[in-house]
């Protein structure tokens, strides 16, 4: 997710401007889980919601954020123990460049533009921002 995630910044309370010195910082605790794909004869059986909080718990990161659009119809993170923090919702205008923004950036830092499918597919999306924080007795 791109570093101005507004329920990104309301979790970890964050506000004003910030330098390249705090994104690191913030960067270097938290690690994004992308994609959690399971063969649909497997699901059901908590698998992957075991597989997901074990591997949060084995990263060695304090958090772990996620993103997902069936997160309001899936409690999938919820029971590997992530907090929902909120939907996301872009306000105002939908066009190509402003729903990029809910993506993030590329693999080197910079701006990512959706493609015309991606953004024709997804304009309508809500994905659900999900956080999981290691115990303090971990």
């Amino acid at each position: 997710p791109a570093l101005s995630l507004r329920l990104r910044n309301r979790f970890f309370g964050l506000s004003g401007k910030r330098t390249s010195l705090s994104c690191r910082a913030l960067n270097g605790q938290v690690l994004t889980l992308s994609r959690v794909v399971l063969d649909p004869k497997y699901r059901g059986a908590g698998l992957s919601s075991s597989f997901v909080r074990r591997s949060c718990e084995l990263s060695g990161s304090r958090f772990v954020e996620a993103v997902a659009e069936m997160g309001r119809v899936n409690p999938f993170f919820e029971r590997a123990g992530f907090l929902r923090v909120g939907s996301m919702e872009i306000r105002g205008e939908r066009s190509r460049r402003s729903h990029s923004g809910i993506y993030g950036t590329n693999r080197k830092g910079r701006s990512a533009l959706l493609s015309e499918e991606s953004h024709r597919k997804s304009r309508f999306a809500h994905p659900e921002y999900f956080i999981w924080q290691r115990s303090a007795l971990d």
